[in-house]
């Protein structure tokens, strides 16, 4: 199976390395918040001896309403994800939604995300990869809600004739199950290992309930938070190159996305056991 490194960080994911943990925010809400999520993720990563990428969003592109929240944008975002990465030395990954995104945020992002919903937008998905290749960071590609795990092939290929090299980090976070549900199939991790890419658990967004937020009338997304630890434990056993997994200190005042989130406090605890799941299957 495939391994892929950051070669400035010294950062390794794939077969035969520690898990990677790719954490922090859904979306930038102020510095501090951001400042104090870098901070205490960095500590417990350190603690346990894994590599860590901070994440957040500065512009949530696909929200259920138009009142949504989105974040501070790409100018500002940005401005505070650069300080993050010099204030705490991490690396940092952010998602991206046009193809004039893609050199500003290659340029601060060492972990550029491509959006499930647009992992199949190809002028958008080449001039991404053809961004970060030239800044010397890595792609995460985040499968759609609607392919099965080896459509992920057409992903990868189309990636590597636009840049000549294995540079793609495959996400799993679910397939639609029926209305307002995901699902996630455990089996579909080695698959797409098998398509020589190294593969995450977005162990937040599986959680989703699209649409289905009763506290808005369906103006949101809903979730189902406790089922975080087991959408992610259950992928470290399966395999699971990485987790990807989004805090708050108080999910329920989280301005995106707080249903599906964990509180900060409890980090330690859920890193620790995926550690020890790693270790195990690693052995």
């Amino acid at each position: 199976m495939a391994a892929l490194e950051l070669k400035h960080w010294n950062l390794s994911i794939g077969a035969g390395h520690p898990l990677v943990v790719i954490a922090g925010l859904n979306v930038l809400e102020d510095l501090e918040l951001a400042r104090d999520a870098a901070r205490h993720l960095k500590t417990v990563c350190g603690e346990l001896g894994l590599p860590y990428v901070f994440k957040a969003s500065f512009d949530k592109a696909n929200r259920s309403s138009i009142r949504s929240y989105r974040g501070p944008g790409l100018e500002e975002g940005l401005k505070v994800l650069r300080q993050i990465k010099e204030e705490f030395d991490v690396p940092i990954c952010t998602d991206l939604h046009e193809i004039d995104q893609a050199e500003p945020v290659a340029a601060v992002a060492d972990l550029v995300q491509i959006p499930a919903f647009l992992c199949r937008q190809t002028d958008l998905v080449v001039a991404t990869a053809q961004a970060t290749k030239a800044a010397g960071g890595l792609l995460h590609v985040k499968k759609g809600q609607f392919l099965a795990p080896w459509d992920c092939r057409n992903i990868l290929d189309k990636i590597k004739e636009a840049v000549e090299v294995d540079m793609t980090i495959l996400c799993e976070r679910g397939v639609s199950f029926g209305y307002n549900n995901l699902v996630v199939d455990m089996l579909g991790i080695a698959e797409m290992q098998g398509l020589g890419a190294p593969v995450t658990i977005d162990a937040t967004h599986a959680v989703q309930l699209p649409g289905a937020n009763p506290k808005s009338n369906g103006a949101s997304t809903g979730g189902r938070r406790e089922g975080v630890p087991i959408i992610a434990k259950a992928a470290v056993a399966a395999g699971a190159d990485g987790v990807f997994l989004e805090f708050h200190h108080d999910p329920d005042r989280a301005l995106c996305d707080g249903p599906s989130c964990l509180p900060l406090k409890e980090a330690e605890p859920l890193l620790r056991t995926l550690k020890a799941l790693r270790d195990a299957v690693q052995a």
